[in-house]
């Protein structure tokens, strides 16, 4: 699908502009790059629900990038992230765009996402950014990724304790696990709290937000890692999911 670059990106620039985000051409390029692969391949599998420009916009680039409201993320040094259940790339693909520093490995248990991920890396020519076929619970191992990323995301659909057995495992100690929640965030966050304590995290804080140009409400859960998660955690695979702690 071609697009007018002049013509589809003022509401993804300017909606960028109040996180006080300015993009380089190149970026622009890259967005445009991707939305174009992401269309292409949803025609043959399934990636998202999302296809029209401006709605892709906001409630995908736009929804990505606004965990700059919430962490600090520097243009400056390299952090690592990981983004857990990463589906199509959000957020870590338009986070890796904006924030070219980041060192990005993006986990998902469906391989054919996996090779539409290595291909918009290849074509972006994005570096430090890695696609990894396989499920939360495998890689949080201390030989493989446990504990080595300053920060842990999350959009995937799932109930705030199961995702923090997912994704607590893989944060360093003093780094952050930011899952992307809606409206009832807060009644999760209660039920969550123990679960949250126990895999070695403290709340930190929870954020609001309404995404520019939308009405589209954004609830942010902000844990910091205090201490080593403990070793039989995640469990094995399905009973996170299915006997939350």
């Amino acid at each position: 699908m071609e697009l007018n670059k002049k013509s589809t990106l003022p509401i993804l620039e300017e909606g960028l502009q109040d996180f006080g985000i300015v993009l380089e051409e190149k970026q622009k390029e890259q967005f445009l790059k991707f939305y174009q692969l992401l269309t292409e391949w949803n025609t043959f599998m399934n990636l998202t629900a999302i296809t029209e420009f401006d709605e892709v916009c906001i409630k995908h680039f736009l929804d990505s990038a606004a965990l700059c409201k919430v962490i600090a993320l520097s243009a400056a040094k390299e952090q690592t992230l990981i983004d857990v259940g990463t589906g199509a790339g959000f957020p870590a693909i338009p986070l890796k765009i904006i924030f070219p520093n980041l060192k990005v490995t993006m986990l998902d248990a469906l391989n054919k996402r996996v090779k539409f991920l290595n291909e918009v890396i290849a074509v972006l020519e994005l570096h430090n950014i890695e696609a990894i076929h396989g499920r939360a619970e495998d890689y949080a191992k201390p030989d493989l990724l446990r504990e080595r990323f300053d920060i842990c995301v999350s959009r995937a659909v799932a109930h705030l304790s199961t995702l923090s057995e997912y994704c607590l495992p893989y944060v360093k100690r003093k780094g952050f696990f930011v899952s992307y929640k809606s409206e009832k965030a807060s009644e999760e966050l209660q039920a969550a709290k123990q679960a949250i304590e126990l895999l070695g995290g403290k709340v930190f804080k929870q954020q609001e937000l309404i995404l520019p140009h939308s009405d589209i409400y954004r609830n942010f859960i902000v844990i910091q890692k205090q201490k080593a998660t403990p070793k039989r955690y995640p469990r094995k695979a399905g009973l996170p999911s299915k006997e939350p702690l």
